[in-house]
């Protein structure tokens, strides 16, 4: 072999590295700003987190905190509503550019998707009707149970209540309204969505049963983003300082966040 194609090889290589290189280090946050706007997955129907308020108008914790993203982040913010069940694949279909959706942080989903750390929380409860005892899971054996497919309830709830009967539905809406219809009697969802059942249907006396768990939440991205992973977890962390995260979730959910989350 002669110098001169091996030297042309080599140079191909190089360039081919290089382009690599580059191409690792280009990142959505360069295609978001481009835009001039950021898709955000947001599951509207979660009294708190994300509803449509009287006027017509998305409103919640998500809600806010994703208007307060895109301000922060210089673009405009465009809604992508999607179902609980839709909030990972819309985002690995590059429908969104991130999702703030009450989306807990779990080792299942972190294989699939990126987060971010937690910009709040979100706890999971167990409620029925005053009439009915459940103090744990094995109250539950042979009871029907509603949640929301696709969420850690579905998770917990499947691997700890192994003698219920669940019943699925597609998001909170729907299971609220099945209940509030008598169409399930007890349910595993949060304290909001309890709290929106017994303000459409206090005649069924309905209330909290146990706490299942708390979860951390955090904005998903896709994996390998390590630029737009970065600008979140900084943008997270000064608006968890400056208080503005926890003003967010405080009007909506009439609690403080946690101090392990509010103050990392």
């Amino acid at each position: 072999m002669t110098l001169k194609p091996l030297f042309a090889r080599t140079c191909l290589a190089a360039l081919l590295s290089v382009g690599l290189a580059h191409a690792a280090m280009a990142d959505q946050l360069d295609d978001i700003k481009k835009a001039g706007k950021v898709r955000v997955a947001i599951a509207m129907g979660s009294p708190l987190f994300s509803f449509v308020d009287a006027n017509m108008k998305s409103t919640g914790s998500d809600v806010e905190t994703a208007e307060l993203f895109a301000k922060d982040l210089g673009v405009k913010l465009e809604i992508v509503p999607v179902t609980n069940a839709a909030r990972i694949p819309t985002l690995q279909a590059n429908r969104a550019d991130v999702v703030i959706a009450d989306l807990s942080i779990t080792p299942e989903r972190a294989k699939v998707i990126d987060f971010s750390i937690p910009y709040a929380v979100i706890t999971i409860i167990v409620g029925g009707p005053k009439n009915i005892q459940i103090k744990d899971y094995s109250d539950l054996n042979g009871k029907r149970i509603g949640l929301t497919r696709a969420t850690v309830n579905d998770t917990i709830t499947t691997q700890l209540g192994k003698g219920a009967e669940i019943v699925r539905y597609e998001d909170d809406a729907t299971l609220i309204t099945s209940m509030v219809t008598g169409q399930i009697e007890i349910f595993s969802s949060t304290p909001s969505n309890l709290g929106e059942m017994i303000k459409r249907a206090p005649e069924k006396n309905l209330e909290l049963k146990f706490a299942q768990k708390d979860f951390d939440l955090g904005i998903a991205l896709n994996q390998n983003q390590p630029r737009l992973k970065e600008w979140i977890n900084s943008w997270v962390l000064a608006n968890h300082r400056n208080g503005k995260l926890d003003a967010i979730y405080m009007k909506f959910h009439g609690r403080h966040l946690p101090a392990a989350v509010a103050k990392q």
